[in-house]
């Protein structure tokens, strides 16, 4: 079954999945390795690979080594054109549905789409969705586009909308690396019930209250990437705080 697929299908039964998200600058050799078994072990459904500047150019050997101890799905979550790597499983391909630079809206994706094309990945349209966090970001840094306010649902929703009826297959709605501030719960349920397809979301969440939070506003994924970095001992508390 393709990742989409699976992902649907879940959607459809309501049930609920937690992805870790795994920054290659921030984690590598043993570290990862041990990372990859206690995500294997904890019942992560899937593992989100990228960050939104790469400078160790060690994607291909992160991907590896999370397929050595691991047999969770592995999506690549590209901040550039140039993190695309084949031996992954699939590809958020991320339009920044939120802004209005051009080159992340398609300018990107049109100098990554013959090395996409060859590279056997799973392509996944999705819809990103910077929401202000309270605090400038790395996402919102490199990609030139301002964030929607934390206050304006509506704002949210209407671009979320918007994204579904262009053919987005998912939409990711995201605070940034290290956001002060998560997306709030009734910005969540607002988007979510507005579109049918695939709610992530992602940053600044911290804590397994604010994990089962987010999916009770309505997210269909919730990514946990920096307070696992900090302390991996709570992946398990937040994966159950996902399935229960």
């Amino acid at each position: 079954m393709q990742i989409l697929d699976g992902i649907l299908h879940l959607k459809s039964k309501q049930q609920r999945q937690f992805a870790l998200l795994i920054d290659p600058d921030k984690i590598e050799g043993i570290a990862l390795a041990k990372l990859a078994q206690r995500a294997q072990h904890s019942g992560v459904d899937l593992i989100f690979v990228g960050g939104s500047l790469l400078v160790k150019n060690s994607l291909f050997e992160c991907v590896q080594t999370i397929k050595e101890h691991c047999n969770k799905p592995v999506v690549l979550f590209p901040g550039d054109n140039m993190q695309v790597v084949p031996n992954a499983d699939a590809i958020l391909l991320l339009s920044v549905i939120s802004g209005r630079n051009s080159e992340m809206l398609i300018g990107k994706h049109v100098v990554a789409a013959p090395r996409l094309k060859h590279s056997g990945l799973e392509i996944i349209p999705t819809g990103y969705m910077l929401i202000d966090s309270g605090k400038p970001t790395t996402a919102s840094y490199m990609s030139n586009s301002q964030p929607i306010p934390r206050d304006k649902d509506d704002i949210a929703a209407c671009t979320a909308m918007a994204g579904e009826m262009l053919g987005l297959k998912c939409i990711f709605m995201d605070g940034g690396s290290g956001a002060k501030n998560s997306v709030s719960e009734t910005m969540i349920q607002a988007v979510s019930s507005s579109v049918s397809i695939p709610l992530i979301i992602g940053g600044g969440i911290r804590t397994p209250e604010m994990t089962k939070a987010k999916f009770d506003a309505g997210a269909n994924i919730v990514v946990v990437g920096n307070a696992i970095e900090k302390d991996s001992t709570l992946l398990e508390e937040m994966v159950f705080a996902a399935h229960s």
